[in-house]
């Protein structure tokens, strides 16, 4: 993306599938991931969320972060962010309106476990997140200290890609996409052919297709 090198340390807009805009200076980018300053924070974006990048008017302007350029020899990408900020409390955002806060706490073949003090463990998928946000290295997330926080806290052994994952959890209770839907709260019966067959609270059995779930999890674990 060698068309992004003029752009780098402007001041950007990013239109991203939502539809959602950001702005920002472009402060570094890789082959699948970019790097804005939003005033606040250092947010990183999947490229294939972004379905447009532009230069904002000069009133728009954000003030240039004290930075250290990216080392050119070490390439970014977005796997490679995720495995870097393993146990670091990050900020992330998937769907609606709602972000998550945690940490990541492992990265398989198509998907990523996720620890929140809210929601515990979760499961998501490379292709659903949107953004990710590290926290100030002295903050944690709602002050809770680290101790509550623990480093390892699933005690499942992690299955290579989504789908097996979920093969796993069979015969337990699961939320889908944070419960923003009751039909997405309930037995997780089977999964066949990357669809799942949920049965809701009132026992109707409802089939989900699973490439289109954002997050995943499980209250009991």
């Amino acid at each position: 993306m060698t068309y992004l090198d003029s752009l780098v340390g402007k001041t950007v807009q990013l239109k991203i599938s939502g539809p959602i805009d950001r702005l920002g200076i472009l402060i570094d980018y890789g082959l699948d991931v970019v790097v804005i300053f939003d005033g606040v924070d250092y947010v990183y974006v999947p490229s294939g969320h972004i379905q447009n990048i532009r230069l904002v008017s000069p009133d728009n302007q954000i003030s240039n972060p004290i930075y250290d350029p990216a080392d050119p020899n070490n390439e970014l990408s977005y796997r490679k962010i995720l495995m870097e900020s393993k146990g670091m409390f990050v900020q992330i955002f998937v769907a609606g309106n709602q972000s998550i806060h945690g940490y990541v706490t492992n990265v398989l073949s198509d998907y990523f476990s996720f620890f929140s003090p809210v929601h515990k463990t979760l499961f998501v998928p490379l292709f659903h997140l949107k953004w990710l946000i590290p926290y100030p290295e002295n903050k944690t997330p709602y002050t809770l200290e680290r101790e509550a926080l623990p480093l390892s806290p699933a005690s499942i052994k992690l299955a290579r890609t989504f789908e097996e994952q979920l093969k796993k959890m069979e015969g337990k209770i699961v939320v889908f996409d944070m419960g923003n839907n009751t039909e997405k709260i309930g037995l997780l019966k089977g999964i066949e052919n990357n669809i799942a067959e949920l049965i809701t609270a009132d026992q109707k059995p409802l089939y989900w297709n699973i490439h289109h779930l954002k997050t995943v999890h499980f209250p009991n674990i």
